[in-house]
Formats: C-alpha cells, sequence, structure tokens
C-alpha cells in the first residue's frame, strides 16, 4: 500500500489487516512506514516496510521484488499516495497566477504517483494471473471544486487510468486480475485541516458550503472507507473491475435544491 502512513491510507491498511491481509506500508519516509509497519506487528499483524518514492519508477520496482522476495506474491495493491500542493492553489487568487511547474507538481504526485506503482505491482500480479488493485479518486473528478484545477485534473486522470487498466488487465491476463477505485468525499486530513477548520475547531466558510452540499450532513470519517475497500478486493466482488465507488454522504448526488 502505498500513503499507508497517512489519516486515510493507514485507516485502510489496519482495516485490510483486520481482514486477515499481511500489509506492506511503501512510502519514501522509513521511520514513518515503519512505525506504521510496527504498530500493525504489535497487533500480530505480518507486516513490511519498503522504501520508495512512488515517483520514481526504478525505486519503486525495487521495493516490489523486496516484497516478492520475502512473500512470493502480492495479490492486493491501493494506492493512497497523493495529495493537493498548496502552490497549485487559486483559492484567493487568478488562476492565471498559478505556477505551471505547480499544476505539474501537483499532476505527478496524484497521476504518476498512481501509475508507476501500480504499472509495478501490476506486473507481478500479470504473472501470477490475479490480484486487485484500487486507487483513489477524489469528488473533484467529477465536480468542480474552486482552488484545485490540478487536483481534479489529476484525479479525472486516475479514473481513466483505472477503467483502462480494467480493461487491459482483463483481457490480457484473465478474469483474476481486477482494477478499480473509490473516490471519497470530503474527510478532514493533516493536508486540508486548515482549508476546512478555522483555528478553533469550527466550520470554515468552505466546509459550511460541503456540509449544506452533503445529504448526511457531515464530514466522512477515516473508517467508513475500509467497508467499500474489503468488499472490492474480496470475492463479493470478483465480477466488478473498472467501477468508481463513490464514499461522500450522497454529496455527488445532491443538486443543492
Amino acid at each position: 500500500m502505498t500513503g499507508g502512513y497517512g489519516v486515510l491510507g493507514a485507516s485502510l491498511a489496519s482495516g485490510l489487516a483486520d481482514a486477515g491481509a499481511r500489509i506492506a506500508i511503501l512510502g519514501r519516509r522509513r521511520d514513518a512506514a515503519e512505525a506504521k509497519a510496527e504498530a500493525l506487528r504489535a497487533l500480530g499483524v505480518e507486516a513490511m516496510a519498503l522504501v520508495a518514492d512512488v515517483l520514481h519508477e526504478a525505486d519503486v520496482r525495487d521495493a516490489r521484488d523486496e516484497l516478492l522476495r520475502a512473500w512470493g506474491r502480492v495479490d492486493i495493491m491501493v494506492n493512497a499516495a497523493g495529495g493537493n500542493v498548496a502552490r497549485a492553489r487559486n483559492d484567493n487568487r487568478s488562476i492565471f497566477d498559478v505556477p505551471l511547474d505547480a499544476f505539474d507538481e501537483v499532476l505527478r504526485l496524484n497521476l504518476h504517483g498512481t501509475v508507476i506503482p501500480t504499472l509495478a505491482f501490476a506486473e507481478a500480479m500479470a504473472a501470477q494471473r490475479s490480484g486487485c488493485i484500487v486507487n483513489i479518486s477524489s469528488m473533484a473528478a467529477t465536480r468542480v471544486l474552486s482552488g484545485v484545477m490540478g487536483y481534479s485534473v489529476a484525479k479525472t486522470g486516475i479514473e481513466s487510468f483505472t477503467r483502462w487498466m480494467a480493461v487491459e488487465m482483463a483481457r490480457k491476463y484473465g478474469d483474476g486480475l481486477r482494477v478499480n477505485a473509490i473516490m471519497p468525499g470530503f474527510f478532514v486530513t493533516p493536508q486540508n485541516q486548515t482549508v476546512l477548520l478555522n483555528e478553533d475547531g469550527s466550520l470554515t466558510d468552505r466546509s459550511r458550503g460541503i456540509i449544506a452540499q452533503t445529504p448526511m450532513g457531515r464530514f466522512g470519517r477515516p473508517e467508513e472507507l475500509i467497508g467499500v475497500v474489503r468488499w472490492l478486493c474480496g470475492d463479493g466482488a470478483s465480477f466488478v473491475t473498472g467501477a468508481v465507488i463513490p464514499v461522500d454522504g450522497g454529496y455527488g448526488l445532491y443538486g443543492g435544491i
């Protein structure tokens, strides 16, 4: 799992571990990856830390090979690495003032940061003719959310890549390989906390707009992503591939009236 020591990724790692999976936490920060792996091991879970930057193909492939030497196969790949880049936002400035290199940075972090590890680990899955990949999209892929053009473009690309890889894997390597995505709504994380919450913990104007647009009337909790990911990775979803499943409290459905 990439991004397995972030708020959402760590919750998904724990959820899959509770279902009996061995967990490999892949990230560029050795201390954070090892800390999450150690926390899982303390609970009796077989876990390891893999150190690699998801944007460095050679490092990711080395990490994959390390996992295969230790465990012999890879059955599940969850791409939870990503996030927005502050320099790429245009909340309080013109879109024309956003530096193109900031746009490139957020695009690479999210889209390339999903494509590179997917291709590396899917190659191992193709050799064993089975495996399940879950990518992370966003409401920003299908709804225009102000201030986050680069992030929106990247997440839209992830959805297209998910569908493309689903067809490619099934047609060429069999029905044992599936590629899907989840589309989270709004969850408070360290990356977006200053955008969604004031210093006193109250909602910002942006948050109030989000809650008003969410029929369930609240933000999501990280553990509420676990069930759909377990389902996508299990036998109950054996005929599901290329799907993008919203987990958003109804945000994507509601027209505001």
